[in-house]
């Protein structure tokens, strides 16, 4: 968990200044952006669609409402709740990295998903939105790589409509020993070199391995959701606690 009194933070395991992380982030992004889907579908052999769906299913997403995916990078998620909205609700495809905005607006309008989808770059500790403005909330795999995430939380907050719904989609912590003795192995050895190979990118993946360890746990997020104002925080672990997907509402 962030300091915020502190003037450092960490990037993976490195300690920065809390002011050169966003561009150091924002370097490793612009450095995958062009091969991200390709290497998502490697490094989870094809699960991660799996995860993104049980997050819609999740989020109760009905036609007509009006969503925000931040850090929504490549569209997976923004496509999936276009389809569930339809034509009469809206949804906002929020990045801050200006690469993986353009690599989802092509995939998306490659794919005929128009219409009802809006692009915006945006920080997530300080979205450019009204208060009480959207019905759900995602966030998938983005904020473990956001600076202060108790700010963001509150922003995603401030922006929902009493009654709406948070979904927080993102690498957690194992929940057996045997699978983070296995997880660990896969992501320090393999997971560099899969990026060196096909992404020409090792040290971006190093940090995002590093990254994955450096993000609160279940029950801390949970916390940390709770404190910022949000009620009914639950998460569900999905791959054994690989991955978890964190739901809290606005009242």
């Amino acid at each position: 968990m962030t300091d915020s009194t502190s003037a450092t933070t960490h990037f993976g395991y490195r300690q920065v200044a809390k002011e050169d992380k966003v561009s150091l982030v924002a370097d490793v992004f612009h450095s995958v952006a062009d091969k991200y889907d390709v290497m998502n579908d490697l490094m989870s052999f094809g699960v991660h669609r799996v995860w993104k769906l049980f997050a819609r299913e999740c989020s109760g997403v009905k036609s007509g409402d009006r969503v925000l995916d931040i850090a929504g990078g490549t569209g997976d998620i923004t496509a999936l709740m276009s389809k569930r909205v339809g034509p009469k609700g809206q949804v906002v495809l929020a990045d801050i990295n200006g690469s993986m905005l353009k690599v989802g607006k092509a995939k998306l309008r490659d794919r005929g998903v128009v219409g009802n989808v809006e692009f915006v770059q945006a920080n997530a500790e300080a979205l450019p939105f009204p208060d009480n403005h959207f019905d759900v909330i995602t966030i998938g795999f983005g904020l473990r790589n956001v600076t202060e995430k108790s700010n963001a939380l509150a922003s995603m907050l401030r922006v929902l409509k009493p009654g709406g719904r948070l979904l927080v989609l993102e690498f957690s912590k194992p929940q057996f020993d045997w699978l983070n003795k296995v997880y660990d192995a896969y992501s320090f050895k393999l997971l560099p070199k899969m990026g060196e190979l096909v992404a020409n990118d090792s040290e971006s993946y190093q940090y995002l391995a590093e990254s994955i360890r450096m993000h609160p746990d279940q029950q801390t997020l949970a916390q940390m959701m709770r404190d910022v104002g949000f009620d009914e925080v639950s998460y569900f672990n999905l791959s054994g606690g690989i991955v978890a997907l964190h739901r809290g509402f606005k009242f």
